[in-house]
């Protein structure tokens, strides 16, 4: 069963348009290069707020993704942005594409 990650996020400094240039840069590219992705996006929430969703093929792979993430961040951006609360659930309605994202190495 597929899993998601949702985390979110307050900004501590610049725009919410500099977060999406470091996910850009830094965390599409991590992502799409770990197994079993699947998705990831980004949503501004607050002025001060965004969310990271990412959707991965099992729930091991999400949490593998959400210990990726707090690498990153901890290494690139904690005085940018920091995580408030992080979630992994089950997905329990998927109406996405059902193929699983190529792994690129």
């Amino acid at each position: 069963m597929r899993c998601t990650r949702v985390a979110l996020y307050d900004i501590k400094t610049g725009s919410f348009d500099e977060v999406i240039s470091q996910a850009k840069a830094g965390m599409v590219p991590l992502f799409k290069g770990s197994n079993g992705f699947v998705s990831y996006g980004v949503a501004q929430v607050d002025k001060n707020a965004f969310v990271s969703i990412s959707t991965w093929e099992t729930r091991a792979q999400a949490d593998a993704a959400a210990a990726k993430a707090a690498d990153w961040v901890k290494t690139n951006s904690r005085d940018h942005f920091a995580l408030r609360n992080n979630y992994v659930g089950d997905l329990a309605i998927d109406t996405g594409h059902r193929e699983p994202a190529p792994i690129t190495h």
